[in-house]
């Protein structure tokens, strides 16, 4: 099966989470023999930071405005299976109006962002990826988020279809690994900087710190502003590259999980760190938000938290209580949540998908699922 996607990007790994998700979902297609061709605007920030060049079954096209591509796109659509758009391209809406046009057997809009695309689109934000006809054009939508938010794709953006595609790991990248002097601390946190993170992050790491001075914390990740709230004995990465993540991890015996505020008000909404962090071999502490138990067991495979007072007990549990937690974390992880697991999952939609019924409906005036 050949997928032609236009997406964000895979060739950088700074200051989002959709490259590394992608870079193992697609390995994982083609482990199975899918090709995947990827387009991406090269944009300076990532070209400054670039760590994949080439990947075996994935053909990257870099283009600097829409218009030198779109040729190209066209012609890679037109023998194509599939064609994807993502949530945060930069050209979108160009694309689904290319994808819309195309007779391609299936045209599909992955939301990797559901509940801030939705909150966005509430405050009459405008996206680059979100057009007049809303998702009307695409056959299927799939959802990096699952509960509320699978319905309100559907009545507040016109989804024909959706179903949930969750985030993975490959395990080849995320795996137990030695420690480094420079990443040690009794707590970590690994995450970009987002402003709907930070009352999470004030209550369950900034205030741990300043309870426990004698502790070392340590955060890595991008876009932290200048103003941020450093105390003496929180260290800071500013960019910790996929092949360093394990190494990251595994310098701690805790590492900590913060979901985005839209996010977390969803639910169902479990981040990629979650998945790398548990394939290390480390146990993981997250804020509490509906469906969490879907994915790991709270209380055995991770540990939930709501206040300071929460954390604190946790970092005093007994090192061989948190290694037990990590290691059953592991085990989840390793069991159902890798980028095997999702590439499978993933056929099966499309499979699915490509054998919809499709009836007329006269309040749409348009092809629509039954579902």
């Amino acid at each position: 099966m050949k997928l032609v996607f236009f997406g964000l990007t895979i060739s950088s790994s700074w200051g989002n989470g959709h490259a590394t998700l992608l870079r193992g979902l697609f390995k994982a297609l083609a482990a199975r023999g899918h090709r995947i061709v990827f387009f991406e605007r090269d944009v300076p920030y990532y070209a400054a930071h670039r760590d994949l060049i080439e990947s075996p079954g994935v053909e990257l096209h870099l283009y600097h405005e829409w218009r030198d591509v779109v040729a190209i796109a066209r012609r890679e659509i037109a023998d194509a299976d599939v064609a994807v758009v993502t949530s945060y391209c930069p050209d979108g809406i160009a694309a689904t109006e290319l994808v819309a046009a195309a007779n391609v057997n299936l045209k599909v809009f992955y939301d990797l962002d559901t509940p801030v695309t939705l909150e966005a689109l509430q405050h009459g934000e405008q996206l680059t990826y979100i057009g007049p006809r809303k998702l009307l054009d695409f056959d299927l939508v799939l959802s990096y988020t699952g509960g509320a938010a699978l319905t309100s794709l559907q009545e507040q953006l016109g989804a024909r279809h959706v179903v949930p595609l969750f985030g993975s790991v490959d395990p080849d990248i995320h795996h137990p690994a030695c420690s480094l002097s420079g990443y040690q601390a009794d707590l970590s946190y690994l995450g970009t900087y987002a402003a709907d993170r930070q009352v999470a992050l004030d209550e369950l790491f900034i205030q741990v710190a300043r309870w426990l001075p004698k502790k070392r914390f340590m955060v890595g990740g991008s876009k932290y502003p200048i103003d941020f709230p450093w105390r003496r004995n929180i260290w800071y990465v500013q960019h910790v590259p996929p092949s360093a993540h394990a190494a990251f991890f595994c310098s701690s015996p805790l590492t900590l999980n913060i979901t985005r505020g839209a996010m977390a008000r969803m639910g169902y909404c479990p981040s990629g760190r979650l998945f790398e962090a548990a394939a290390c071999g480390v146990a993981i502490m997250s804020d509490e938000w509906e469906g969490l138990d879907t994915f790991f067991e709270p209380g055995s495979e991770i540990i939930v938290a709501s206040s300071t007072a929460d954390v604190i007990a946790a970092m005093q549990l007994p090192p061989k209580e948190l290694a037990r937690v990590a290691e059953a974390g592991r085990e989840r992880t390793l069991a159902s949540h890798t980028a095997a697991h999702r590439a499978a999952e993933l056929e099966r939609i499309l499979d699915d998908a490509l054998h919809f019924p499709v009836v007329e409906t006269l309040s749409h005036k348009q092809m629509v699922v039954e579902v």
